[in-house]
């Protein structure tokens, strides 16, 4: 059992308040001296980066449909190990999950860790209706324990007042009355916020506004217990036997330009023999190395410096040597032959390793969960797999009549269709991102080790 001070931090709605709020209790915890340990529901790389950022630590995600109820809790388990707290952030609503069921939802992550929750209530322009809708979402579930409210947007005293009073019957403690505050509001592009490493909070005046507003000490008062059997946790932790006795070096491309990565995943790669190095195509040569792994990001926001790196080519030899790559979606788009942006103003050439073109679009193309089959061989995952991820993309791809695809999707749009994972060589990008605790990256692995032998 691992039991500490922990906290989902749930909203009604999208758009409550939610990562305000989660980022002020993590600096205000933080600034007491506290190790908090964040976490995220959900198939989300932003907001993670705004907790690392704070918390000096990386962000966990937490995430039933990708993870399953046991993942969560062998996630949950190993990311609190050495913290004296753990706040979670939720997702979109409380109960809102994939389509009408509960599965991905804040809901079915509290119930799996038997975590307490903090409802983010935005009360603009309501007094005892505030009441009717806290009554509905802490007897929606009965399995889901709503432990304290946090009252967002409240306009004055004799609204926090009234508040209170049409709160008190429901028994709920009030553990936080926050002011509408318009300057706490943070910057934000197409895939959500910036990134956390882009971004110049003003962590004391965050910390502030929840110390002078909140019960943090209350906060604290509540607890979670995980049941994560001392089995499960050594099987995770162990390094994964090299049977063949020799380890690999994977490069990471990790900058400004791919920075959306689960920390799992790396963890994944280790336990599998692999040493892996991180890199910047947009600064930096490819490493020595046999593998390369380039996760999603914004390759579009900086299409003109990675066209001028001389990265890009020696990624496209690299290649053509049979050297095994794995992209995911701006990895996909940067593996492609070029990068065009939504008004056509500009084209610039990527890595050309893929037979694709990129056009950037003024409107999503494509956002949810994504199940599939590996249909053809490829050198990342074994075909006759199933798999799933996400997809969430604002571009859309021409490819070469004679492309090649390893994915079929049963649910997701992909790159063509339902078609996805398009391979060349010993390439292969895809818009789907992956979470490796249940993705199979041991094909890739394998692919690597034999690539250093040749």
């Amino acid at each position: 059992m691992v039991m500490i001070p922990a906290v989902l931090v749930a909203g009604t709605h999208s758009g409550v308040g939610k990562t305000t709020v989660v980022l002020g209790m993590m600096a205000a915890l933080r600034r007491r001296g506290l190790v908090v340990a964040p976490f995220k529901v959900g198939p989300d790389f932003i907001d993670p980066s705004h907790h690392a950022a704070i918390c000096g630590g990386p962000s966990r995600n937490l995430d039933t449909f990708m993870m399953g109820t046991d993942g969560v809790r062998r996630s949950f388990a190993l990311g609190v190990e050495g913290a004296d707290v753990a706040i979670i952030e939720g997702v979109m609503g409380l109960y809102d999950g994939l389509d009408a069921t509960e599965v991905a939802s804040s809901a079915s992550v509290a119930k799996a860790l038997g975590a307490p929750v903090l409802l983010v209530m935005n009360v603009h322009g309501t007094s005892r209706s505030a009441a009717a809708m806290a009554l509905g979402y802490a007897s929606y579930d009965p399995g889901v324990k709503i432990s304290g409210l946090i009252l967002n947007r409240v306009g004055s005293e004799r609204h926090r007042s009234l508040l209170a009073e049409a709160l008190a019957p429901l028994g709920i403690p009030i553990l936080a009355s926050l002011p509408r505050r318009g300057e706490i509001a943070l910057p934000s592009r197409h895939l959500g916020l910036q990134m956390g490493f882009e971004s110049r909070h003003d962590l004391d005046a965050l910390a502030d506004f929840l110390e002078e507003n909140a019960d943090l000490d209350g906060i604290l008062d509540l607890g979670c217990e995980v049941a994560a059997s001392e089995a499960e946790m050594a099987q995770e932790a162990e390094t994964v036997p090299d049977m063949e006795g020799e380890r690999i070096k994977i490069a990471v491309a990790y900058d400004e330009a791919f920075c959306f990565y689960y920390v799992e995943n790396f963890e994944v790669l280790r336990r599998l023999g692999a040493e892996i190095e991180f890199f910047s195509p947009i600064r930096d040569p490819l490493p020595e190395v046999d593998g390369l792994y380039l996760g999603g990001g914004y390759p579009e926001l900086y299409a003109g410096a990675l066209e001028e790196s001389p990265t890009r080519h020696e990624i496209k030899k690299a290649a053509e040597d049979g050297m095994p790559i794995y992209g995911e979606c701006g990895g996909l788009m940067y593996l492609c032959e070029s990068v065009v942006s939504k008004d056509g103003d500009s084209d610039n050439k990527m890595a050309g390793v893929l037979p694709a073109t990129t056009t950037m679009t003024g409107r999503l193309q494509a956002l949810g969960y994504v199940e599939g089959d590996v249909v053809s061989e490829n050198p990342v995952v074994a075909k006759g797999s199933a798999i799933r991820g996400h997809e969430f993309h604002y571009s859309k791809m021409d490819c070469a009549k004679d492309a090649r695809f390893a994915y079929r999707f049963r649910r997701g749009k992909g790159i063509d269709g339902n078609k996805d994972g398009l391979f060349e060589h010993e390439t292969l990008g895809s818009y789907l991102h992956t979470h490796f605790s249940t993705f199979p990256v041991e094909r890739f692995v394998a692919s690597c080790r034999s690539y250093r032998r040749s």
